[in-house]
């Protein structure tokens, strides 16, 4: 070995030490900071302060004519508002609800922890990035973290809002309608707003467009644009999610919350947990005795820290309350603030961190979760969530899970998934029918499921701001929204416009998971439509699992909810000669799950010659029948494969 050489390996041995040294370093940094946020974020309990409110004043005068108007001050609307004007467009910001302050929803109804959007791949140094950027993370910097006080929310809010000096503020009007203008053979057209100030005098608003961000989609239905309510798009015309009464508890102390803490931290339940401003867990107040069982039920406790030594709890869920109605919502009230001083009687006498606390008060606005659905150019899907979609048009992007609320108390609510990534599209805050009109939050065009994730406020925050943006394209374009919602090189224009303001909406991709390479997948997609399965936060479906009698009969009796017409008869009549036990021990024979379903078409025939029976009919298709590996044990996939084949043929019955 020469010399040269020997001092080339030993400098190359040096170097590798030296580079092995300073990647040891940054990960030593990386673990480092990740520990500081792992603390910050989950360990200390330390104090909060008060915060003054300020004042939020209208505008001194308001004007004839604007480029835009944004109907609604939740947050939605005041980062449509925000974005409309940064794009050089006067813009009139008008609220119908008698508030003095901003941010609705946040801090009115005192929702005060943030469901957030989490990217799926997350890093060392990044645990818990947020999918939505933009006017959103511009906000949030300037709160206390995922829960926060509701002064701090609507003075940051103020703070947006006021700094914009294309924004006139109008609050209080005591009604608002529409301007509407119907040329033959053209959609109905929003020009304006005609609105009721609140010394009653009344004015006429002219606009380039319309936002609207109230939460009910007021002006879209006032407008004529179509609807769904509730749970109607599958099956439930007159379900729809509980709405809450969050209440506040004082003397919360940092020792008492530390106590909350740790009793969650040292819980079983892996669901259970609490950082420096938010805590959820406490899941056996499912089992609390209401007052009033049949109109309320208590679920676990999401607690976000407040102000002082206080805390704001959002657990109470109301039933059979139609948020679209003055007199259900006062019902609501009053059913709430008749139950809140006997929860916290509970939580006194059962946990011992909750011993001194005191009832401090109820939200002055209700927590309604859902109420219209609008149809748009682009309905999500549930399929859009469960496959992880990217769309052509995307505006944000959501995750978090799709969160079915009880609808009775009697039920138990579901997650139907956990997706990692799905877009929302522009063409989903287009409504049909009406142009000069975008309505945004969760009023917008998803059907009800997917609504369930994508009706959070970070996602209706980034559907505001494009909102917002969109008006200035559209008018520089000449262009309505609908025209506007099917150019790929407007929308993409639109798109680099968001991403100039912050906002990230890359094109993305995720890996098929397991359960979309299952052969019974498009089994397991009709299942999912029709809510008749949910797979919770792991997304576990079961497909191998051998199912039963009784769940057989539960599917077909809830499918005739989706096609009545189609169904005469009564699943339920195929396990009369069974007994209760093995209705739901025995296993589902591939006999017995046809019988089944002609008992719910309400045809008559031996149960023998069920499967020949709906074969003829086109009720059951061969592709499907050979999916089944064992016909006396049918799977939950085998039975999602003949429930596929029974919506379609449904469906056309439905339509005779």
């Amino acid at each position: 070995m020469t010399k040269n050489n020997t001092n080339s390996k030993r400098a190359a041995s040096k170097g590798w030490i030296i580079w092995m040294s300073l990647l040891l370093a940054l990960t030593v940094i990386a673990a480092g900071i990740a520990l500081y946020w792992q603390y910050k974020h989950f360990g200390g309990a330390k104090e909060t302060t008060a915060h003054t409110l300020s004042e939020v004043k209208s505008s001194a005068s308001i004007e004839d004519q604007y480029d835009v108007i944004v109907v609604g001050t939740d947050p939605e609307g005041l980062a449509a508002a925000v974005s409309a004007s940064r794009n050089g467009l006067k813009t009139l910001l008008v609220d119908g609800r008698d508030r003095e302050i901003l941010g609705g929803l946040m801090t009115l109804g005192w929702l005060n922890s943030i469901d957030m959007n989490y990217v799926p791949k997350p890093t060392v140094l990044n645990p818990h990035e947020v999918l939505n950027k933009g006017i959103f993370s511009e906000w949030y910097k300037n709160i206390e973290g995922d829960s926060f006080s509701i002064n701090t929310a609507a003075n940051a809010f103020h703070d947006l809002v006021r700094k914009e000096k294309n924004i006139d503020l109008l609050l209080k009007a005591k009604s608002m309608e529409p301007i509407l203008s119907n040329k033959q053979g053209q959609p109905t057209l929003v020009e304006g707003i005609t609105v009721t100030k609140e010394d009653g005098t009344k004015k006429e608003v002219r606009a380039h467009a319309v936002i609207d961000a109230t939460q009910d989609g007021d002006i879209a239905a006032a407008s004529g644009v179509p609807f769904t309510y509730g749970l109607e798009d599958i099956g439930n015309k007159n379900a729809k999610m509980a709405v809450t009464l969050v209440f506040k508890l004082k003397n919360v102390t940092p020792e008492v919350w530390a106590q909350i803490s740790k009793h969650l931290k040292n819980d079983d339940d892996p669901m259970s947990d609490a950082n420096e401003v938010s805590a959820w867990g406490y899941k056996e107040l499912y089992n609390y005795p209401a007052l009033n069982p049949e109109r309320v039920k208590m679920r676990g406790l999401n607690i976000g820290r407040q102000d002082g030594d206080m805390i704001l709890i959002n657990a109470l869920q109301i039933f059979n309350i139609d948020g679209l109605d003055a007199k259900s919502r006062a019902e609501a009230f009053e059913i709430g603030k008749k139950e809140i001083p006997n929860v916290v009687k509970h939580l006194q006498q059962n946990y011992p961190e909750f011993a001194k606390v005191e009832l401090a008060g109820t939200a002055p606005e209700l927590y309604v979760r859902e109420t219209r659905h609008i149809q748009g150019e682009y309905r999500l899907k549930i399929t859009d969530l469960l496959e992880n979609r990217d769309q052509w048009d995307r505006i944000g992007f959501g995750s978090y899970p799709v969160d079915i609320q009880r609808l009775t108390p009697a039920d138990t609510g579901t997650v139907v998934t956990q997706p990692a990534q799905y877009a929302i599209p522009f063409r989903s805050i287009v409504p049909k029918k009406v142009d000069g009109l975008l309505v945004i939050g969760r009023a917008a065009s998803y059907d009800s499921l997917p609504h369930g994730s994508a009706r959070v406020i970070p996602v209706g925050m980034a559907e505001g701001e494009a909102a917002g943006a969109a008006v200035k394209i559209a008018k520089e374009a000449k262009m309505s929204f609908r025209e506007l919602s099917a150019s790929k090189e407007n929308i993409a224009k639109l798109q680099e416009v968001l991403k100039k303001q912050g906002m990230e909406l890359e094109p993305f991709t995720i890996e098929p998971p397991a359960y979309m390479t299952h052969k019974q997948y498009e089994g397991l997609k009709a299942a999912v439509t029709m809510s008749l399965v949910g797979g919770g936060y792991k997304n576990e479906f079961e497909l191998d699992k051998v199912s039963n009698p009784q769940r057989m009969v539960n599917y077909v009796n809830r499918m005739k909810k989706l096609s009545p017409a189609a169904y005469s008869g009564d699943a339920s009549g195929a396990v009369k000669d069974i007994s209760e036990d093995g209705r739901k021990k025995d296993a589902l024979s591939l006999d017995q799950a046809a019988f089944t379903i002609t008992q719910g078409l309400g045809i008559k025939v031996a149960k023998e010659a069920a499967l020949a029976e709906l074969t003829k009919l086109g009720a059951v298709e061969d592709a499907s029948l050979n999916t089944i590996k064992d016909k006396e044990k049918l799977t939950n996939g085998d039975t999602f494969m003949l429930i596929k084949d029974l919506q379609k043929y449904a469906e056309s019955k439905q339509a005779k």
